[in-house]
């Protein structure tokens, strides 16, 4: 929310002036002038006059001067100003919002819709898309099977629920033959079909513990394979990424250094995850701007995110990250409105 105590103490053309040179930043990308300020605000104020105002607004925290340019640029409270006092923020068109919906195929499954919409956030708006996947109360475990791929990779196919299929690939630390493999998957279908999957995992766990010396080697073995494959932490999966790349098209996140950590905070996720954990319990859109991620990768960054719904259920976040001199007026409305899509598309696979 925008500073009660800077509000009161901005006068109309003083949030004009801010108004008109956040939004010029945005499209330049260029410290914004007094000369231009003035030209550009359609006041007719001095340069002088401009100047003036300026430093009060600089004074304020809103304005930057960087040392090489006697122009302005927005800070991080600037920018939060502009966004809850001085933007307008239009809804897509229906036209729009219709040829949306119709990229959320019939066909897709939950997973294709994700990452349409991931797809779809960063095509859009020229940025990085990010959808956090569903996390499921309870999963069941319906069936899982072993196959032998090369070396001592083996593929685990697990049927969850009713009709979700999922595909992993772990490796073993030692070659199994299919037999073997077929051993442990016959184990596994006695005595876990139908459990809860992290009460599959918790019982797994528990047998090698307490009976290992009892139990054969394959049997052993099948169940170090299941811990592998029904592990419950967080994984890169828990969340979708598209469009990072895009990123270095805007020259304040050029710098290779700090692209290296951005381009590892998207490879690892955790920090993405951490973020966007804090809007999961929010209602709609969600705005953090360079520090107020908590987060010194995203500093130079903003982040626009929604929760997206089911049947009144929060399911997960998805939204975008790029500079902080986005054209939020644009990207507000489409993360807003592909939430809105997906949790739709989601409902009607239920």
């Amino acid at each position: 929310m925008a500073d009660s105590n800077v509000d009161g103490r901005l006068n109309e053309r003083a949030r004009l002036l801010l108004k008109t040179l956040v939004e010029r930043y945005i499209r330049e990308g260029q410290p914004v002038g007094s000369r231009t300020l003035s030209r550009d605000s359609g006041l007719s104020l001095s340069p002088a006059t401009v100047r003036n105002a300026m430093a009060d607004l600089e004074e304020m925290g809103l304005l930057i001067s960087p040392h090489t340019s006697a122009g302005r640029v927005p800070t991080v409270q600037g920018y939060r100003f502009f966004i809850d006092s001085l933007l307008q923020v239009d809804p897509l068109a229906s036209q729009e919002v219709e040829a949306l919906r119709g990229q959320f195929g019939d066909e897709q499954d939950s997973h294709a819709l994700i990452q349409t919409a991931s797809n779809m956030l960063s095509d859009l708006t020229r940025l990085a898309g990010i959808v956090t996947v569903p996390r499921q109360d309870e999963v069941r475990l319906r069936h899982v099977e072993f196959l032998s791929l090369s070396g001592d990779q083996v593929l685990v196919i697990l049927v969850l629920n009713d009709r979700e299929v999922q595909n992993r690939i772990i490796r073993t630390g030692q070659r199994f033959t299919d037999s073997q493999l077929q051993q442990a998957t016959n184990y596994l279908n006695e005595i876990c079909a139908g459990k809860d999957l992290t009460q599959v995992r918790e019982d797994l766990l528990g047998e090698m513990r307490q009976a290992r010396k009892r139990m054969n080697d394959i049997m052993v073995s099948a169940i170090e394979m299941a811990g592998m494959a029904f592990d419950s932490e967080p994984k890169d999966e828990d969340v979708m990424v598209s469009g990072q790349t895009r990123l270095m098209e805007y020259g304040e996140l050029a710098d290779m250094e700090k692209l290296r950590l951005l381009f590892d905070a998207f490879a690892r996720k955790r920090d993405i995850l951490l973020l966007l954990d804090h809007v999961l319990t929010a209602r709609g859109v969600q705005i953090f701007i360079g520090e107020e991620s908590g987060s010194d990768i995203f500093e130079q960054c903003s982040v626009v995110s929604a929760p997206y719904h089911s049947e009144g259920r929060v399911l997960g976040v998805l939204g975008v990250i790029g500079p902080t001199r986005m054209a939020y007026d644009r990207v507000i409305p489409i993360v807003d409105v592909t939430a809105r899509l997906l949790g739709a598309a989601l409902s009607s696979r239920a």
